[in-house]
């Protein structure tokens, strides 16, 4: 009998919400088995547990939150009472289970005799299949030979793809491969996902206007009674965050609105490219592109003050914080080094970051490290205002709705109004790592980049 506990999430946190469990008790689990969801203060964690067996007992209801360390389950794999996880001489981790202390020895080769004490003491590869040696019996079971290459269940695709469905939710074994061979291409499984989401966008609207008529009657009704929920989880954690941010750091806020017609002109040019076919190209983008541009101009933007040491840290490189709306609350993953990423490469980096926070897969070191954020405020019809800097960064932009505008255009005797694309933009900064100045460059040179994209030529 074993007894697992909570695991270390990382990144200093210290305790979870128990959000699902996976399994009940009497079911078999093998090692490696996803057991249960946690959710820590950054992000939704599956937790894998190390052993084969029975699960004897669950010993934390969903909806708990418990420190790192406190028994969850309990798995009957038919050796003596052990009390904690950490004594199996395993090392957890978020993916899986390293092997046990002393469990290094070359596998058996083929063929040769392979001593049944052995074989109990061995712990298996986690990365390869497993062959379960049977219980003694009269006449052993056979037992079944791994899946290969070749077999037909097994859909053709490289690793890489493979993960990208993975991320995805995408069961390869339902895509039709069109590359050579049958192989299943990046294209096969956008396609995929293009047709699952016709009938998931109709039922979504449906909830939605649902959830509207809900809304409209408790308006109606007001003398329904108040709800109460815990603060906890991502809710919890913001709230210290902004909390510290606002009385840290002194902030400051500027606004400029300008004319993007000819940034929303090239994003048509560029959704027509070979290379983008199947990529999500929003003008998100090309602010993000901008950004990375006008930071080289303006170094104190990428900046952290450290109170410890009473220095100013000048980053190297640029981790981009992209703040996302998710049904958990407000994230913002990192784009690492994006100030070195090609247009391509950040637009795949973009979508894979805020895709991955929707779906509640963002781990705990995604969501850590950022030197500048960017926060997108016009899908929901808002034209600009005033973020709050994430703890450690010099400064936090916000990108508010691009609408259609009565705007000036020419000069001189040629001046007139046309409608136009029009946005703008807000930025907050730490006051004590730079002043007004250099905010205020910064700020023109993403406006102007916008403007004019041709102008990025020129940094």
């Amino acid at each position: 009998m074993k007894t697992f506990n909570l695991t270390d999430p990382g990144e200093g946190l210290t305790e979870a919400e128990i959000v699902r469990w996976l399994v009940a008790e009497g079911d078999e689990v093998k090692i490696n088995d996803i057991v249960v969801e946690v959710e820590t203060s950054k992000s939704l964690v599956e937790l894998p547990i190390p052993w084969a067996g029975t699960v004897d007992a669950i010993l934390v209801q969903a909806g708990e939150t418990v420190d790192v360390g406190t028994p969850l389950i309990r798995i009957d794999d038919g050796s003596a009472d052990e009390p904690v996880a950490a004594d199996s001489g395993r090392t957890p981790n978020l993916v899986g289970y390293g092997p046990t202390e002393g469990a290094t020895k070359r596998r058996t080769r083929r063929g040769a005799k392979r001593p049944q004490a052995a074989a109990a003491e061995s712990a298996p590869p986690v990365e390869e299949p497993v062959r379960e040696e049977p219980a003694p019996a009269p006449a052993p079971a056979a037992q079944e030979p791994a899946p290969t290459q070749s077999s037909p269940e097994r859909p053709l695709a490289k690793p890489p793809l493979r993960k990208y469905a993975k991320d995805r939710g995408v069961d390869l074994r339902e895509v039709t491969g069109t590359g050579d061979g049958g192989v299943i291409t990046r294209s096969d499984v956008d396609e995929f996902i293009a047709d699952q989401a016709a009938p998931v966008a109709a039922d979504r609207i449906t909830e939605e206007l649902a959830a509207s008529a809900a809304g409209w009657a408790r308006h109606r009704h007001p003398g329904l009674e108040d709800r109460r929920e815990p603060i906890r989880g991502v809710r919890k954690a913001t709230a210290a965050a902004m909390v510290t941010s606002a009385f840290t750091a002194p902030h400051a806020s500027e606004w400029v609105t300008c004319d993007v017609t000819e940034s929303i002109e090239l994003l048509e040019r560029i959704r027509k490219r070979r290379e983008f076919r199947n990529v999500k190209v929003s003008p998100l983008l090309l602010v993000a592109k901008a950004v990375c541009l006008a930071l080289r101009r303006t170094p104190e933007m990428n900046t952290s003050w450290d109170e410890d040491a009473q220095e100013i840290i000048y980053h190297g490189r640029v981790n981009l914080g992209i703040a996302a709306a998710t049904p958990r609350g407000l994230l913002v993953p990192k784009i690492r080094d994006a100030a070195s990423m090609e247009l391509l490469e950040l637009a795949h980096a973009l979508n894979e970051v805020t895709d991955r926070a929707k779906q509640g897969k963002t781990q705990p070191a995604e969501l850590s490290g950022g030197t500048f954020t960017i926060t997108n405020v016009g899908p929901f019809g808002i034209d600009s205002g005033t973020p709050i800097l994430n703890p450690g960064e010099a400064g936090i932009l916000a990108l508010g709705q691009i609408a259609r505008r009565a705007w000036v255009v020419g000069e001189g005797d040629e001046e007139r109004i046309e409608p136009r694309w029009v946005t703008t933009l807000a930025v907050s900064f730490d006051h004590r790592l730079m002043d007004g100045e250099g905010s205020s460059l910064f700020l023109a040179d993403v406006a102007r980049i916008l403007s004019d994209p041709g102008q990025a030529l020129l940094f």
